[in-house]
């Protein structure tokens, strides 16, 4: 057998001694992520148990989602470190609409968060990092994490920068320092969702601006802010949510001078920028008008609620901070000093390798299986963006994946026009396993060569 237990060393059941061993062992990578395990009886025999602990073992072993079973197959070390679903939630069976990094065994997150947090009870304790403190972060978080964005924006510092509890409410604070109720913002025609919410409780008229599969058409792009003087530009230039576009470094350049003729503040979001690092975002290319959102909701966990706000300069600064104290008065700071450390140690960077080599591989996966289906993609991205065939209506192809187990989500939750193409988002991140998304992109994949006519329910 490729693997045998060392339980000696352990105390407590039998049972739960296979758990802790199949734990560490996976840990260590003496297991691989998809290795298969030893059947319930071979493992039994070789340590000389009855068969009900081994079968104990296994099923508190799937529980915690360290393993999946296969059926016909047997028992495999989990693909990711995500839990699986109880069987009586009711919820559907993939749900590929929210767009969630993958959690890769290699990137050992959990792992990671109880070493972290460990370190850091050990080092400090944990009373300094649960009262109240000033919002945006102290003098040496601000620098590390502006350290860590130096290598794509290099005259990032620390006295400009604000760390926020996620990019979302980032955005809205942003909205309410630098706008006002009536006030237009630019986006692409197609954005994310959560600056049409925020732009909806602030009183902010949202305006799309043409957009091609490289990202907003720099010539629309002029005319609008000619046209309505925008208080502000909001793009997300790299690995575009929804449609994938990535900006080319000339139209980069050509949208920058944009932004400085016209004189027109830029919030650009960079949620998916860690996993494209070659893209130079365009707050390297106009620093003095831009306010640039780094997130980790995408490229590490959403969970960990840390953004990292570059600002023009210091008084923005202060002001985005003083917004950041009136909305929720400041961000989980034990989850900044977890997030502090993995930037000085090395470990974010680790993190995000594993996550983007996974996204990688699902990318490769969803081609193979939706190989007669074009749609645009991202290498390195968590979604793809799917144009529908002529004989689906968006909602009735919804609603008709959606009987099937599946969710996933269509154009105008992402439109900001009258008008919206008829194409859907699917989500690659947010399957537990690479299996899983193959039986996700299956069902998707027969969909869309289906017959609304003969699939409709009556």
């Amino acid at each position: 057998m490729d693997w045998i237990p060392t339980l000696a060393d352990r105390e407590g059941p039998v049972y739960r001694r296979i758990v802790e061993a199949l734990t560490a062992d996976i840990a260590s990578g003496r297991l691989r992520r998809g290795q298969q395990l030893p059947t319930h009886r071979a493992l039994a025999k070789a340590l000389d148990i009855d068969l009900t602990t081994v079968t104990r073992a296994y099923a508190e072993a799937r529980q915690r989602g360290l393993t999946e079973a296969r059926v016909g197959q047997g028992t495999f070390v989990s693909e990711s470190m995500s839990q699986p679903r109880q069987a009586d939630a009711p919820r559907l069976e993939f749900d590929l609409s929210m767009n969630l990094p993958p959690q890769p065994m290699e990137a050992d997150l959990e792992g990671r968060i109880t070493r972290g947090i460990t370190a850091i009870q050990r080092e400090v304790g944990f009373a300094a990092h649960l009262n109240y403190r000033e919002p945006g972060g102290s003098e040496n978080e601000r620098d590390v994490a502006a350290q860590w964005l130096r290598s794509r924006i290099p005259d990032a510092h620390g006295d400009r920068l604000v760390i926020c509890p996620g990019t979302q409410n980032a955005l809205f604070n942003m909205l309410m320092a630098l706008t006002s109720p009536g006030d237009v913002v630019l986006t692409e025609t197609l954005t994310y969702p959560g600056i049409k919410a925020a732009a909806a409780y602030t009183g902010v008229r949202l305006v799309g601006v043409p957009m091609d599969d490289k990202g907003v058409l720099p010539d629309a792009l002029d005319s609008a802010c000619r046209r309505h003087a925008p208080k502000a530009v909001y793009l997300i230039p790299t690995i575009h949510n929804p449609t994938t576009a990535t900006m080319p470094q000339q139209r980069r350049r050509e949208v920058a001078d944009i932004l400085r003729a016209n004189s027109a503040l830029l919030l650009e979001d960079d949620a998916y920028g860690a996993l494209e690092p070659s893209a130079m975002p365009l707050a390297s290319l106009v620093p003095e008008r831009t306010y640039f959102a780094a997130s980790l909701s995408k490229c590490i966990a959403p969970g960990l609620r840390v953004s990292f706000l570059m600002t023009p300069d210091r008084d923005s600064a202060g002001r985005l901070a003083a917004a950041l104290r009136a909305s929720v008065q400041m961000p989980a700071f034990l989850m900044v000093a977890l997030v502090t450390r993995w930037l000085e140690d090395g470990s974010a960077e680790a993190i995000i390798g594993a996550i983007r080599d996974e996204a990688t591989a699902r990318q490769k996966l969803a081609a193979e299986v939706l190989a007669r289906h074009a749609f645009s993609r991202h290498p390195n991205g968590h979604h793809i963006w799917i144009p529908l065939p002529r004989n689906w209506s968006r909602t009735e192809f919804a609603s008709h994946v959606q009987r099937q187990g599946l969710a996933i989500v269509t154009a105008e939750t992402f439109s900001v026009e009258e008008t919206q193409p008829h194409a859907i988002r699917v989500s690659l991140g947010a399957a537990s396993s690479r299996s899983e998304l193959v039986r996700a992109l299956e069902i998707l994949a027969t969909a869309l060569i289906s017959s609304a006519a003969t699939t409709r329910v009556v």
